[in-house]
Order: C-alpha cells, then sequence, then structure tokens
C-alpha cells in the first residue's frame, strides 16, 4: 500500500496533508509513504523531516507512481495527475459544487475521489472531520485579524490618565468557527455578543461568557439542518432577524460573520446600510467572503473600506496558520484512513455510512447522491 502526499499548487495555500507525525503512523501500519520535494516548506516541515519519519521524497510523477491513495489539502488539477493508476484514491478537501467540473475529470480518470469535508456529523467521525479542525482556527484567526484591524484595544483598561472601555464584538453564525471567535475574544478581553438561526446555540454562546442575540416567538425558523448544519430560514424569520441586528449591529465595534451553508451561497447577513449605521473605526471580519460573502460590500482576498468601517475578506484564512493547521488536517487524514485498516487486507475498507457520504467518483462515474 503506497500513499502519496501532494504538494499543494493553489494560490496562497500553505498547508500539508501529512506530517512526520503521520507519516511514522502510516508507515507503522505498513504503508510505504512518498511525499512530492517541496511540500512542506510553506507548513515548515523540511523534505529531510519527513525523510526521518520514514518517507520517500521525489517529484509528482515519482510519488503517483503506482500509488494507492492520494493525499491533498485541496483538490488536484486533474491535469497534474498524469500517471496516476485507475482505481487510487484522492482524498482531499475536493469544494465538489463549487468545482464540479474538477470532479467529473477525477471520474474521467477512473480515480475514487474521497471529499473530506462531505464526512458526517456523526460521534465516530468527529476526529476525521477537517472542516471542524480547521473552522476552529480560523474563527481564532479572525479576531486576530479584526483585532489588528482595529485602532483601539479589546479589554477595559483603567490607568492613571482614565479608563478605557472594553471593545464590543459581534459574532454571527455560532458553528465551530462561531464558537471559537467568541472564546478568543473574550480571553482578549472584549465584551462579546452572538447570534445564530439555529436556537440550540444560545446555551453554547452562555456558557462561554457571551450574551445571546435571538429572535424570540417567530414561526417558521427552520435554522436546524441535518448534521447539525444551518439551512434556510424562513421569510418572516428574515425579516425580524435584520431587524434585532440592525439595531445591534450600530453599537458594535468588531462584528465577526461565519454563515455558511453547505451547496449553497453564503447568506447575507450584513447590508450596506446596516455597515453605514456602525461607528467609523469599526471592523467587520467575513469568513464567508469565498463563498459569496456574508457582508454587502466584502470583497474576497482584499480589506476594504465603506463608511469609515473596514470590511476584511482575507482568502483561505486558516491556511496563515499552516504549522498547526497542516497538522490537524494531517491527524484528520491519518485518524480516517487507519480506522478502516483493514491488517490482513493492508489496506483501509470503508463502510457504507461514511464511504457512500464522501465518496464522489467511482468507476468512472460521478456516484455522489449530493451530485446527481
Amino acid at each position: 500500500m503506497k500513499i502519496a502526499v501532494l504538494k499543494e499548487t493553489a494560490a496562497g495555500e500553505r498547508r500539508v496533508s501529512a506530517t512526520p507525525e503521520t507519516v511514522k503512523k502510516f508507515v507503522s501500519l505498513g504503508a510505504a509513504v512518498a511525499v512530492e520535494r517541496g511540500a512542506g516548506d510553506t507548513g515548515f516541515l523540511s523534505d529531510a523531516t519527513f525523510e526521518a519519519a520514514g518517507a520517500t521524497v521525489g517529484s509528482r510523477a515519482e510519488v503517483l507512481a503506482d500509488a494507492d491513495i492520494v493525499l491533498g489539502v485541496q483538490g488536484p488539477d486533474p491535469a497534474t495527475l498524469a500517471g496516476i493508476k485507475p482505481g487510487a484514491w484522492l482524498a482531499a478537501g475536493l469544494n465538489p459544487f463549487g468545482e464540479r467540473a474538477r470532479v467529473d475529470a477525477y471520474a474521467a480518470l477512473g480515480i475514487e475521489a474521497l471529499a473530506m469535508e462531505f464526512m458526517p456529523r456523526i460521534t465516530r467521525a468527529q476526529s476525521m472531520d477537517i472542516l471542524s479542525s480547521q473552522s476552529n482556527l480560523a474563527g481564532y484567526k479572525a479576531v486576530l485579524d479584526a483585532a489588528s484591524e482595529y485602532g483601539r484595544v479589546f479589554p477595559m483598561m483603567m490607568t492613571a490618565a482614565g479608563t478605557v472601555s472594553a471593545a464590543k464584538v459581534f459574532v454571527m453564525g455560532v458553528g465551530v468557527a462561531g464558537l471559537q471567535a467568541i472564546a478568543t475574544a473574550r480571553r482578549l478581553g472584549a465584551q462579546v455578543s452572538a447570534t445564530d438561526v439555529r436556537s440550540a446555540t444560545k446555551e453554547q454562546i452562555q456558557s462561554l461568557g457571551a450574551k445571546p442575540i435571538f429572535v424570540e416567538n417567530v414561526a417558521g425558523i427552520e435554522g436546524e439542518g441535518s448534521g447539525g448544519y444551518a439551512t434556510e430560514m424562513s421569510d418572516e424569520y428574515k425579516a425580524a432577524q435584520a431587524e434585532l441586528v440592525s439595531s445591534h449591529i450600530a453599537k458594535q465595534d468588531i462584528v465577526i460573520t461565519t454563515a455558511l451553508i453547505p451547496g449553497r451561497p453564503a447568506p447575507r447577513l450584513i447590508s450596506d446600510a446596516q455597515i453605514a449605521s456602525m461607528r467609523p473605526g469599526s471592523v467587520i471580519v467575513d469568513l464567508a467572503v469565498e463563498a459569496g460573502g456574508n457582508v454587502e460590500g466584502a470583497v474576497a482576498g482584499e480589506v476594504v473600506e465603506k463608511h469609515g468601517v473596514k470590511i476584511v475578506g482575507h482568502r483561505n484564512t486558516t491556511s496563515r496558520l499552516s504549522s498547526d493547521a497542516s497538522a490537524l488536517f494531517a491527524r484528520n487524514l491519518y485518524n480516517f484512513l487507519s480506522a478502516f485498516w483493514d491488517k490482513e487486507a493492508g489496506k483501509p475498507v470503508l463502510d457504507e455510512e461514511i464511504g457512500d457520504a464522501i465518496r464522489l467518483t467511482q468507476g468512472g462515474k460521478v456516484v455522489n447522491p449530493r451530485l446527481l
């Protein structure tokens, strides 16, 4: 069983899908690991550290030759997979909805593409969930990005020259990223409030010492989707939410938006009029900017200013914490493959529940129900 680790080629991608730690663990399972030369450079992992862990290092063609499993962070360009053998697994974050043509190309190559972001939200798959591990870091980094753009301090400071008020931080969307954003902002000393379409998150917000901001007594709330994800809201709820947020957002110094709906554009949470109501010098960080954005006027890859408010739209926020992000991503992949490792067969054998959920292509066809 040969496992190939590819160097990422997407612009701005600094993560790597394996670390010396996971290479050692794969070798102990009986696998041979081949790492593309320079794969870990942007994550501060040299080729020598991979070789010391038991991997071989070579060109892309060399590591792909006879590989049974190919690992990546983002889905590789199908044109760069020349020589990959039919039936090989490709396990990575494949962005199936946003890169459908690429999925079709993987099917044409005859490989079995496994989308790690389709991992079901079930207890036994928690350690394999790349969305959770990476979102956790993104929520942390979003607060640091806000702090660096904000021209004031976060905590209340009592000095001989007078008192400085604490920053008011509002987190919109309380998934994994939102919860970490709340915790990080609290650690920095801010006054934190948060909202979500899922009423079940109210207790989680309170447990972190933040104030929940929720629409009450509105019929037709449909915020709780399958697997704990948010889904579409009723029109009545949207109207009530917009009114509540408008009155609250005008008093905030920092707003962090994290709302995503799988397979759909990010929901619009903040309008231009709401931005205009904020105090000049305030900061908004839009973590959903690459999926269309939660904030009107947000630009992917840029920090723009509207009505005196900075709107931060960094791409691939997690990649800017490349060492820790790589370590967690690599462990997700190892936890996934090792959980299904058949010692007699010397390879992983997937079950239906997880295999059918993440498998996009097989036998030259796209097979995932979510794409058909």
